[in-house]
C-alpha cells in the first residue's frame, strides 16, 4: 500500500473522524471506502455509456473508416 499526504477542509474531517467512530474504523478505512466507491461507480459509469452507445455508429465499417482517416496524417 501507498502512504500519501492530503490536505482537507476542517469540516471533512470532522465528518471523516465522525464517520470512522460510528464505524469503528480508523479515519484512513473511511477514506480508502470513500475512494474505493467513488471508482466504483466512475467504472460503472463508464460502462453504461458504452452499452448507451453500442451501435450507434452508421457509416460503414469502422476500422476502415479509421484507416481511411489515419492516412492523413
Amino acid at each position: 500500500m501507498v502512504r500519501t499526504v492530503i490536505a482537507i477542509d476542517e469540516d471533512i474531517k470532522s465528518w471523516i473522524d465522525t464517520k470512522a467512530a460510528q464505524d469503528g474504523v480508523s479515519m484512513t478505512e473511511v477514506v480508502r471506502r470513500a475512494l474505493k466507491l467513488l471508482k466504483d461507480q466512475d467504472a460503472l459509469r463508464f460502462e453504461e455509456e458504452l452499452a448507451r452507445t453500442s451501435g450507434i455508429w452508421s457509416g460503414g465499417d469502422g476500422l476502415e473508416f479509421q484507416q481511411k482517416e489515419r492516412e492523413g496524417w
